[in-house]
Order: C-alpha cells, then structure tokens, then sequence
C-alpha cells in the first residue's frame, strides 16, 4: 500500500517550509488519520526532516459543510483538526504505532493570524512544521509524546499549534472502559439545541448546546448520526465534540456570533460518556488582550475538559 510519505529531507532544509518537501495533489489515507470519509480529510503529505521532525501539507477547501467559512474567513477549528490529523499521522507512519492502538489526547492548542485565515480564489494549502518532545515508550511501543508545530501558508509563518497525547492498547482500552467498550449503540436523548445563529452556526443540526434555566450554563447536546463530529461510531464523546461546544459557549457569552477564535487552549482531563449529562459553563476572562472566555465542561460532578478561547471580534 502507498504510505503516502516523502523520503527524508535535508536537516539544512527540514525547519522551513517548502513546496519541494510536501505536495498537496491528493489526500494521505484516511485510516491515517482516523476519518471514514475522505471528504474530511485535510492532510496531503508528510516529510520526515529530521529525526524527530516533520513536514505536514495540508489543504482547507473553501468551504465545507461544518468547517466554516466564518465571517468571511477560513474556519480555525480547522487548524485544529489539521493539527489532530497530522499527529495521528506521524505517529502512525513515523512512530509504527499500530492502526488497533487507542489515542489518548491530554491537551492541544493553537494559534492564527488573521491572515492565515483569509479567504480566496483557491483552497489554503498549508504546512505543519512540527518537532516531537517528551517522547514515551514502552519497549519499542510508543506509549505519548507531545508534538509543537509552526503553521505556514505562501511561506509566512501565521500560527502554531501543540499537541500531547498518550497512546495504548486495544487490550488496554477495553479493560479502561469496561462496560462501556465497543457500546456505539448506547441511547442518547437528543436535547432541543439553542437557536444556531447566535452561537455561529446555520444549520440546528451543527448546534451542541442545549438551554439550561442559568445564565451562561449549557447541557451538551450529543448527536451521534452527526457526519463530521461523528465522522465514525464511537463508544465516548469525541474531543472535536467538546471544542464545538466551547467555541459556541464562547460565542454566546460574548453575544457576537461572528466572532472568530484565533487562540484555543483545551484540556481533556476524562472521557466524555455518551449516556450521561454533560454541563458546560462559560466565563469571562480578564486580562487578555482580546476578548477571551473560560469554558469548563463537566460530568457526573468532575470535570471532563476544558478551553480557554481568544476572540477576534466581527461583523
């Protein structure tokens, strides 16, 4: 099969970006990046550099049905979801962890400038470049690492980004979720969302929060036939499920829809379980230089995960 990676580049040429080292003619297998449709695949390449570096290609469409546009630029939750896609890929073809192996994420975060997100006549292609740290093993099984990443477009750095994720086995995992392993079929009530325009969506089928009678307090709203958050069954609630909602939490505590988060910082403290209620609270941060909002997400009294958002205010 294609692996769909490019031969080692020169150490003197790995810490730039460059059209030579990653293509964007066609997208790397899906199961590389954990998508069942290619539709919602991003990644086109990937280049070894160095010995724990990395170059990434990626392309974001011009429009997408969950992904944006926002407020006339590109989505950068795409970014996100690039750099999510691009860690599954380099461990896979980089560090051989196995295609049964469970993943683990324990935080990301990115950053974007405006520019980076500027819409035009043709699709964004962009590069990752990005340097593995902290790098765990057990044996010659890689067990977690954190990955920092340096975000280019047209050769100008825009954003970065950073990842840490632990890794373990199918046999680990299903002794980890117990009951719960493989219960992709589990009953979820799917509670009526908030209207989607004020928290920046057009579609009620994209909304993940639903009311609560407290001000600026919000139920998750779980759809598991979703196409893009539930790109594939799952026995938990997916980590893109819980950044939606802190972007839309966001968005309705600054009561301005158009508003874009060009800084995000998420934490994944436990699994999200589908069955059970989950409470999303919002808060004003002080003291940023933009706009910014604390949102903590909890279960069953503990908290789940968490997000810190900076806002570019729009419209």
């Amino acid at each position: 099969m294609t692996t769909m990676i490019n031969p080692p580049a020169s150490p003197t040429t790995g810490d730039l970006p460059s059209a030579e080292l990653v293509l964007f003619q066609q997208t790397v297998p899906r199961h590389l990046v954990h998508r069942a449709a290619v539709s919602e695949v991003f990644v086109t390449d990937l280049c070894i550099t160095g010995e724990t570096t990395f170059q990434v290609g990626a392309q974001w469409p011009r429009a997408h049905s969950f992904f944006g546009p926002k407020a006339r630029l590109h989505d950068p939750m795409l970014l996100a979801e690039t750099i999510r896609q691009a860690t599954l890929a380099i461990a896979h073809q980089v560090f051989g962890v196995p295609r049964n192996a469970n993943f683990v994420l324990q935080e990301m975060s990115f950053t974007i400038e405006e520019t980076g997100l500027r819409l035009d006549g043709r699709p964004a292609d962009v590069v990752l470049i990005g340097a593995a740290h902290d790098i765990k093993r057990r044996g010659d099984v890689l067990a977690g690492l954190r990955l920092e990443y340096g975000v280019y477009r047209d050769m100008e750095r825009v954003g970065s980004g950073r990842i840490g994720f632990r890794v373990i086995s199918a046999a680990s995992y299903e002794r980890l979720r117990g009951e719960r392993f493989g219960r992709t079929d589990v009953p979820v009530a799917m509670l009526p969302g908030v209207p989607a325009g004020p928290v920046g969506r057009t579609v009620d089928s994209d909304v993940v929060l639903a009311a609560t009678a407290l001000e600026d307090v919000w139920l998750l709203r779980v759809d598991q036939h979703h196409p893009v958050m539930f790109d594939h069954p799952n026995d938990h609630v997916p980590g893109m499920v819980a950044m939606e909602a802190a972007r839309q939490a966001a968005l309705a505590l600054l009561g301005c829809a158009e508003a874009v988060p060009v800084t995000g910082t998420f934490g994944f403290v436990r699994y999200i379980e589908l069955d059970e209620p989950c409470t999303v609270f919002a808060t004003h941060r002080a003291g940023a230089g933009r706009p910014a909002v604390d949102v903590v997400l909890e279960q069953s009294g503990r908290t789940v995960a968490t997000a810190t958002l900076e806002l570019l205010l729009r419209g």
